[in-house]
């Protein structure tokens, strides 16, 4: 056990500034992407996600110039 514990010993005091942004900056990845997937998955904002699924194809249209889908 000793081994192991050995393998994932950090030095703290040795990391330098990049060393402390990655590791902040996946922290922060991390818990945003949980919160996104819990808004995602609650079924309480189904209907608001499920109205707003296609609003990509939509933008798309208004800047081909046509406002029905076609030409």
């Amino acid at each position: 056990m000793d081994a192991l514990a050995e393998h994932f010993r950090t030095d703290w005091a040795a990391m330098t500034a990049a060393d402390w942004v990655g590791t902040i900056l996946t922290v922060v990845i991390f818990i945003a992407m949980l919160v996104a997937y819990f808004q995602v998955f609650r079924p309480k904002n189904r209907e608001s996600l499920e109205s707003r699924k296609h609003i990509l194809f939509e933008e798309d249209r208004d800047d081909l110039g046509d406002d029905d889908g076609r030409k």
